[in-house]
Parts: structure tokens; C-alpha cells; sequence
């Protein structure tokens, strides 16, 4: 990793956060390869049970690193395979991961910055964030998987306006169209992000994982394949401690101690 991301790890909770606060935590080469890394760490430590993204600062990521492309506006076309390959690297592992990946989100979330956003499981964001999908302003589409997750959350036509009208909205809009999950003050964006990160660390990690992989693929296979893929998730869940300390804390009427096996 590089001080454009830092990594906390405190317990089963891992805190990655974008550190380039003075340029709005704007996406460059080094944070690409920063997060990627990071997240290379957190996917492969068994004793991490959950994740939280955020951006040092006042913003989330204010999209990628728009003087940094101006600088080497020449070079961008054929050093894009390379550095958006990593980027993408990224996304991958925060979809594939199995332990969920919260966000927390204040400040500006635009661009690249939304499309990582839409990539974790679960978004909390503060009342002043700000949002856009703003690639067509300087003329590029859009990545990051922003093409791939808007259409299934908003629908094309709105992924559409989102992408080709670049318009900003804010936190409200954007719990109204099912982008973010919960919608707080900015006091309260970070006591209400470790809420609900210690909710999860404490829960089920098994389930949770198989909940996650079933859920990302769900789109792209039949219904039957689904269905075979729950029964196997759920049989793979019962031979667990988790899944006997549930059943046994339900019949007993108390709260169940998981383990995360």
C-alpha cells in the first residue's frame, strides 16, 4: 500500500480510508493501486468480519483525478488498459468478497467515487453528501462498474439521465432511488457507521457470505440454478456452529452468540 489508503484494523472491523483529502480524495495511479492492495489484505484475513470505506476529509472521492488525466491527457488512451484494470481489480474484490463492505459516504461521491460506492454492500451517508455521475463532463463514459450496478438498482432509464444529464443530487435523492441505505447527519455519520458494523461483525459470517454471493449472482443465472445454489448455501450454513447456536438460541428465547463458522 502507498498514504493515499490507509488500513485500521480494530477487532474484526477493517477501515480502509482514501487519504488525498486536499484533492478531494480524487482517484490517481497510486490510490488505484493503494486500494487495490488493501482490499487484498482485508479479503484474505480470515479475522476480519466486516469492512468500512470511507474518505479522509470532506469528501467520499470526488471521481478521478481530473489534472492528473489533463497532465497526461496524451498518454491517458493507451495507459488506461493498464491503470483502469486495476481500478477494476478493485471493484471485483468488493463485490467478491465475503465479508460485507459498508461505506461511508460525506462530502462530494462523484464519478469513480459513486461507482465505488455502488460497488459496496451497504452505503451510509451523510445529509450533506453530494453525488454525481459526471464522466460525460469531461468527455469519457463511465467505470468502475457504474454501467453495471446503476441499471440494476435504478432502472436503465434512470441510469441513463444519470450518466448522460450528469446532474448532482443529494442524500435524499439518493435514498429515495435505493443508491444509499441510511441517510444521517454529518455528526452522526460515523457512530452510525460503527452501529452498524459491529451488527454485522457480531453476526453470521457464513450467512452472510453465501447471502452476498447469492444475491451478486442471482441476475445473470435461471431461476432453477438459483434455487439449486440456495440449497447448497443453506447446507453448507447448517453444518456450521452458527447455524446450531441460532436454532438453539431461538427454541432457548435469548440472543445468539455467532462465532462467524
Amino acid at each position: 500500500m502507498n498514504d493515499t489508503v490507509l488500513l485500521a484494523i480494530d477487532g474484526p472491523i477493517a477501515t480502509i480510508t482514501l487519504n488525498r483529502p486536499a484533492q478531494l480524495n480524487a482517484l490517481n495511479d497510486a490510490m488505484m493501486f493503494g486500494l487495490r492492495d488493501a482490499l487484498a489484505l482485508v479479503e484474505q484475513d480470515a479475522n476480519i468480519r466486516v469492512v468500512i470505506l470511507k474518505g479522509a476529509g470532506k469528501a467520499f472521492m470526488a471521481g478521478g483525478d481530473v489534472a492528473m488525466f489533463h497532465e497526461k491527457k496524451d498518454e491517458v488512451s493507451s495507459t488506461f488498459h493498464v491503470l483502469g484494470g486495476t481500478f477494476h481489480e478493485s471493484i471485483k474484490m468488493l463485490r467478491r468478497m465475503s465479508k460485507p463492505v459498508i461505506a461511508s459516504v460525506q462530502g462530494a461521491c462523484a464519478g469513480g467515487g459513486l461507482s465505488v460506492m455502488l460497488a459496496c454492500d451497504l452505503a451510509v451517508a451523510a445529509e450533506s453528501s453530494q453525488f454525481t455521475l459526471a464522466y460525460a463532463r469531461i468527455g469519457v463514459s463511465p467505470d468502475g462498474g457504474s454501467t453495471h450496478f446503476l441499471p440494476r438498482i435504478v432502472g436503465a432509464r434512470k441510469a441513463l439521465e444519470l450518466a448522460l444529464l450528469t446532474e448532482a443530487f443529494g442524500a435524499d435523492k439518493a435514498l429515495e432511488m435505493g443508491l444509499v441505505n441510511r441517510v444521517v447527519p454529518a455528526s452522526e455519520l460515523e457512530p452510525e457507521t460503527l452501529k452498524l458494523a459491529h451488527q454485522l461483525a457480531s453476526g453470521p459470517s457464513r450467512a452472510f457470505a453465501h447471502t452476498k454471493a447469492l444475491i451478486n449472482a442471482s441476475f445473470d443465472r435461471p431461476m432453477d440454478a438459483q434455487l439449486d445454489a440456495e440449497v447448497r448455501a443453506f447446507a453448507d450454513c447448517a453444518t456450521g456452529h452458527d447455524f446450531k447456536e441460532g436454532v438453539t438460541a431461538f427454541v432457548e428465547k435469548r440472543k445468539p452468540r455467532f462465532r462467524g463458522e
